[in-house]
């Protein structure tokens, strides 16, 4: 044995294996296995539920509150645009729009111009009112401004927009003098997506006051989102098309979006077709009400 295993042992510090409760103490060991029981003890902790603990203090007594009409903040959780909303856009949410149906062109233009219902107009260069004749009895709605629509302030730009120009010059039309053309949505949603639920009813209000200050004989649904968002349903263009529909009492004729038209020009009969059938539905609009031909503005 080496000198200093013999010193550890001699001393009686060396290293001894004992189940707790079951020491076993071989003879002439009392005197060793006690002292280590000694060392075991004072290193083992207290169980837990022997300590004691201190008493927990007593919650104060419930203090009365006032009533209140305020719903719980957690009841808000759920409504949209709450969140990370611009400091300024906060009134414009509280205070609905109830007045619009009362403005003239005007004022609804100058609303439209400062809105901040909705975040699009954190990112836009122009709110996109609308363009042309506020008298006519032909109007186009399309779905929201793009990018040139953005930067003009004008609906219908660009390669679309000259291609709308030379459809309606096809029946007599133009958005100068005969058709009236506004958006479903003012502000340019970010990267042309399709704006959301939320952002179309905060804007349509606005559309609403527009087609009631026009009152046209025909509408021209022009797109699948615009359609949609008119006719209040999720069917496809091709489904909607060919058919004569109804927004807020007027005729309603679906077609495709001019900027579809540039990419799939094998629709531009497609087109001209929808097109043939809002001048038909127009001339039996003008025959209900006992109107000449030609006396209104409407083209042929």
């Amino acid at each position: 044995m080496a000198l200093d295993e013999s010193l550890i042992e001699e001393l009686g510090i060396g290293p001894v294996w004992v189940r707790r409760g079951m020491v076993s103490v071989a003879p002439g060991e009392e005197e060793r296995s006690a002292a280590v029981q000694v060392v075991q003890t004072a290193e083992t902790p207290e169980p837990v539920e022997t300590r004691q603990q201190p008493k927990p203090a007593e919650p104060p007594p419930p203090v009365a509150q006032p009533e209140s009409d305020v719903p719980p903040l957690d009841a808000y959780d759920d409504l949209p645009w709450t969140d990370d909303l611009p400091v300024h856009a906060e009134a414009a949410l509280v205070e609905a729009p109830d007045d619009v149906h009362t403005l003239d062109w005007d004022a609804l233009a100058e609303r439209v111009a400062n809105c901040e219902r909705c975040r699009l107009c954190e990112r836009r260069t122009n709110t996109v009112f609308g363009v042309g004749d506020r008298e006519a009895d032909w109007m186009l709605i399309g779905e929201a401004p793009g990018e040139n629509e953005d930067k003009q302030g004008e609906p219908f730009v660009g390669q679309a927009g000259k291609l709308l120009d030379n459809m309606l010059r096809a029946l007599s039309l133009s958005r100068e003098s005969n058709v009236y053309i506004a958006n479903v949505i003012k502000c340019r949603p970010p990267g042309n997506r399709n704006p959301e639920l939320d952002e179309v009813a905060r804007c349509e209000p606005y559309l609403q006051r527009q087609v009631e200050l026009v009152k046209p004989k025909v509408i021209v649904a022009m797109g699948r989102f615009a359609a949609q968002s008119l006719l209040k349903n999720e069917a496809s263009i091709a489904s909607m098309r060919a058919r004569v529909h109804e927004y807020r009492g007027v005729p309603v004729i679906v077609t495709y979006h001019p900027a579809y038209l540039l990419r799939s020009l094998q629709d531009k009969s497609k087109a001209w077709a929808d097109l043939c059938l809002a001048r038909n539905t127009y001339r039996e609009a003008l025959a209900a009400l006992g109107v000449e031909q030609g006396a209104e503005k409407g083209g042929l």
